[in-house]
């Protein structure tokens, strides 16, 4: 039984191999692993996230993978909740929680233990903001709350929208509140070339499309899911949506991909260097592995 409670954190641009990673090190050192993807949360959506699985995970549990229907929206304040729980429980077995994903913002909110404003969704509001263009809710949110303006990423519409509504609750949106979890924490990031990066995001993308992909997305449609909400996920399930409504061709759903993928593993890394300046960035699990010797001594 571990005596120290510690935590360690993997991760890393999209395509990167951080859940093979995440596996190797529980397998060796006696973890079980945390999905923090806002995407992989959700049932039914397997293939477009990248979603591990049951033999690759190799025995090693797995958490925060399929609990939320896609039809209702997860928000990062339950993901906080679960994920805490999580992390108590593989504390109970003497365990070590391996955090592993690249939805930075919810990795932020856990391991800083940011509390949240307790503004109710305004789904009217919404429904009007959202036919608007980014830069003009950027413009509301500016005249709202400047201060926010200065810090939100102004291309991410639905982040907008969050603080519009609770700028016009409040007055302004107060400053989130962040005191670190009360354990020591590894930060490991996998360190890839743009030029590498690239070329397996290109052989991840053929590979899901030969997995079934694209019926994954017929799937999900016929069980009720508008286009609307699957082109909302986002990257594999925007793309795909509009071509699955003759919007565009196979060629330029591929192009799309591939451009869309790139440039978001791009934000990852702007996010990660940003907000986890801790992080040490590694190329192998042999790194990996001296680093984490180090940290549970």
């Amino acid at each position: 039984m571990m005596s120290s409670k510690k935590l360690i954190v993997i991760l890393g641009p999209t395509a990167s191999g951080k859940s093979a990673l995440a596996v190797k090190i529980a397998k060796k050192f006696g973890g079980e692993v945390i999905s923090v993807d806002s995407r992989q949360v959700y049932k039914g959506m397997d293939i477009g996230t990248g979603k591990i699985k049951k033999e690759e995970m190799k025995g090693v549990p797995h958490y925060l993978l399929d609990v939320a229907s896609p039809k209702k929206r997860f928000t990062v304040a339950q993901f906080q909740k679960l994920a805490k729980k999580a992390i108590e429980k593989i504390f109970k077995k003497g365990k070590i929680p391996i955090l592993c994903g690249g939805t930075g913002f919810y990795l932020w909110v856990l391991t800083h233990q940011v509390s949240i404003p307790k503004v109710k969704p305004d789904w009217k509001s919404r429904k009007k903001l959202e036919k608007k263009p980014a830069k003009e809710l950027f413009e509301i949110l500016k005249k709202l709350d400047k201060d926010r303006a200065k810090t939100i990423e102004k291309e991410n519409k639905r982040r907008l929208i969050r603080a519009i509504e609770i700028a016009k609750k409040l007055g302004k949106v107060p400053p989130l509140k962040t005191e670190s979890l009360p354990y020591p924490i590894l930060f490991l990031g996998i360190k890839k070339s743009s030029e590498e990066l690239r070329k397996l995001i290109r052989k991840r993308l053929l590979k899901r499309l030969k997995e079934g992909m694209i019926e994954e997305v017929k799937v999900l449609r016929k069980s009720g899911i508008s286009w609307k909400r699957l082109e909302e996920f986002g990257l594999e399930y925007k793309w795909i949506s509009k071509y699955l409504q003759g919007k565009i061709s196979y060629k330029e759903m591929i192009k799309n991909l591939q451009k869309d993928i790139e440039s978001f593993a791009k934000r990852q890394m702007t996010y990660f260097k940003k907000y986890f300046p801790k992080t040490v960035w590694i190329k192998n699990f042999k790194e990996a592995e001296k680093l984490i010797k180090d940290f549970l001594k």
